[in-house]
């Protein structure tokens, strides 16, 4: 009991009054003295009650006191009892010391003391997240819970139906895709109106069925395109079946000569609806890019792809190769010199599309160099035919140089790839805003995206058939030299092995175009011929191939030996021609220390898919990948992992 109330009754106060009434008291006496006596037996009684009041006020605020206690303890133990949270008290060893009821009510068990704290909340124990709040699902109810690792202590608080709103408006939130007849001109070239009116109400009609299947609101905005709104929930199923309706169309239409094949791009994840729009046509542009017959989902920073299980269709067209054509032109006219550079170690293809716009360049008279970092296996031949000729030869020029003599007004033209990261030179895109990008690659999730001018076609077998179609219309007096048409030729028979894959009719017109021009076959012969030490080389790595999923050879080269790129490549493209295979793996460790995987196919098979899930690319039926921080046995059960994925999703072959 605090003092202040024990002892309020004596004081100074209440001391004073019986001093003053005793000091009255004796003055009384002393002039009457029974007078007096009557003033004592009077303050005798007043004190006397005075004690009185002061024991039952004592007794009664202590009556007081104790009732309060026990009423704020039974109200404490109710509230314990009735509190809408949850409370676990655990010893060292993970066992439950104590537990409010309503963990017994969450758990179903009347009691849960000295049990296991694992054994009915695993997920504590095999979360990755270490923060002191994890949502852990109990039943049909969702909880969050506080962890107090120094107090060995647990707070539990139902968020079920927040946890429901939250997936509710993640459900709901809007998704806008472009559905696109991505060769419908080809695919219908040379049908009759009749025939193909039937084709087009056929995909219409599939397109149709699959957008009401799925509950999506589609409007067809032009002959070939289709504009759809769905929700986020609608997406996720779609995801789920991998986009059925590629498969759907192709197979509807696979008579033809050409079977129809759609692309789609999808979007989701923005607030506003117009940046959601432009994500879509960003999405489309991608799967356009990448051949067609595929789907991008771009979903806030998480990108997909699927489908691409077709070789992209050659245009037959020349018309978009005319208009590059001049707006290349004008382009260099409007600069004051031209920078031309590929990918870091450059290949034949690189090489010879290089050369063939440094011919561009000098036609229309003005400037042109070469970035050429070094040179590697796959080049030295070629290189060294350039060094003997002293007008080709000196145009090319170290990285250092280049960005000496780069400009604001000087053209950078990228060749053979379109990922700034893997040019010659990345910091000269830098110094320059106006940027070509001439690439037959599929394209990828990285780009060059402000750069002035893009061609991009995956159906071109590689870059100097492009660069070829491209030079017939930069001046009709084009002249070349032997070595210049004959390294672009060897580009071409080097990517197309020999004009045995990714071969269409253009490729053969623009290997004409440079026959005509001078281009030496037999030199192109010298040009590819490799050493006996190299071929017993491939031939250790074959020996340790070995067949998975049926059709797909995987060689896996012996550890703690360097294979350069242009190795694991060529041994690739070896086991392609092997009875039986479809597809073909290579794993080495190259000379930098990263594992390289190169990957080919005979076009059953999407290689380039297989390498994106790596953190690769390529194209269709060449794909490669490189990997770091891992063996070689971790990235064969990387990849095998991998394929087995995709086997389960939709099956690896078409």
């Amino acid at each position: 009991m605090p003092k202040f109330l024990l002892k309020r009754w004596h004081g100074q106060h209440i001391v004073w009054i019986f001093v003053l009434l005793i000091i009255m008291s004796a003055t009384i006496y002393m002039f009457k003295w029974w007078l007096g006596v009557t003033a004592f037996l009077v303050c005798a009684v007043l004190a006397y009650f005075t004690l009185q009041a002061e024991t039952a006020f004592r007794k009664e605020l202590n009556m007081y006191v104790g009732t309060i206690t026990h009423r704020v303890k039974k109200a404490g133990n109710e509230v314990m009892s009735g509190l809408p949270i949850g409370i676990i008290l655990y010893n060292e060893e993970k066992r439950i010391e104590w537990h409010n009821p309503f963990v017994a009510k969450m758990l179903g068990q009347d009691s849960v003391i000295g049990e296991p704290l694992y054994e009915y909340l695993p997920d504590l124990k095999n979360r990755k997240d270490k923060s002191d709040k994890v949502d852990l699902t109990i039943g049909k109810s969702i909880y969050q819970v506080s962890i107090r690792p120094e107090e060995r202590l647990l707070y539990f608080r139902e968020i079920t139906e927040h946890a429901n709103l939250a997936r509710k408006y993640e459900d709901e939130k809007t998704a806008i895709g472009i559905v696109m007849m991505d060769n419908l001109e080809e695919s219908t070239q040379g049908l009759d109106d009749q025939t193909r009116s039937i084709m087009l109400a056929k995909v219409t009609g599939e397109i149709t069925e699959w957008a009401q299947k799925n509950q999506l609101y589609l409007r067809r905005t032009s002959s070939d395109r289709f504009l759809i709104l769905m929700d986020q929930k609608a997406l996720r199923q779609l995801e789920q079946t991998r986009f059925e309706i590629l498969d759907d169309v192709r197979d509807l239409t696979i008579e033809n000569k050409l079977p129809m094949t759609l692309s789609i791009g999808i979007a989701s994840g923005a607030e506003q609806l117009m940046e959601l729009g432009q994500m879509a046509q960003m999405g489309l542009d991608m799967s356009l890019g990448r051949g067609g017959d595929q789907v991008t989902v771009k979903v806030g920073q998480r990108l997909s792809f699927y489908g691409g299980r077709t070789n992209a269709v050659e245009k037959r067209t020349r018309v978009r190769a005319r208009v590059i054509s001049h707006a290349l032109r004008d382009l260099m006219k409007d600069s004051d010199k031209v920078i031309i550079m590929g990918h870091r170690f450059p290949d034949m293809d690189c090489i010879g599309a290089s050369i063939g716009i440094l011919k561009a360049v000098q036609v229309i008279g003005k400037e042109g160099y070469i970035v050429l970092e070094g040179v590697n296996p796959s080049i030295q031949k070629v290189m060294e035919t350039i060094a003997g000729d002293e007008r080709l030869h000196r145009w090319f020029i170290t990285p250092e140089q280049a960005m000496q003599i780069t400009t604001q007004r000087t053209l950078a033209v990228v060749l053979d790839t379109h990922k700034a990261s893997m040019v010659a030179e990345p910091k000269l895109l830098q110094q320059t805003h106006r940027v070509v990008v001439v690439d037959h690659h599929r394209r990828s999730e990285e780009f060059i995206n402000d750069a002035t001018l893009v061609y991009m076609e995956p159906y071109a077998s590689s870059t100097c058939e492009l660069v070829t179609e491209l030079l017939q219309y930069i001046n009709e007096k084009l002249t070349m030299e032997v070595l210049e048409a004959t390294t672009l030729l060897a580009g071409i028979v080097v990517d197309t092995k020999s004009f045995s894959l990714r071969t269409g009719a253009r490729t053969f017109e623009a290997a004409s175009y440079l026959r005509r021009n001078g281009a030496d076959s037999a030199l192109i012969q010298r040009l590819l011929k490799e050493d006996l030490d190299s071929y017993i080389e491939r031939a250790e790595v074959i020996k340790h191939t070995e067949t998975i999923h049926e059709h797909i050879a995987l060689a896996v080269a012996e550890p703690n030996r360097k294979y350069s790129q242009l190795m694991i490549a060529q041994v690739a493209d070896t086991l392609l021609n092997m009875t039986n295979i479809m597809a073909s793996f290579v794993i080495a460790e190259r000379p930098d220390g990263l594992i390289g995987i190169s990957a080919r196919s005979l076009g059953q098979m999407n290689v380039q898919l297989v390498m994106e899930r790596l953190g690769g690319g390529g194209h269709l039926t060449n794909a490669a990948t490189q990997l770091d921080g891992t063996t070689l046995e971790g990235a064969t059960n990387r990849l095998k992992k991998v394929l087995d994925e995709m086997q389960e999703e939709e099956g690896l072959f078409e």
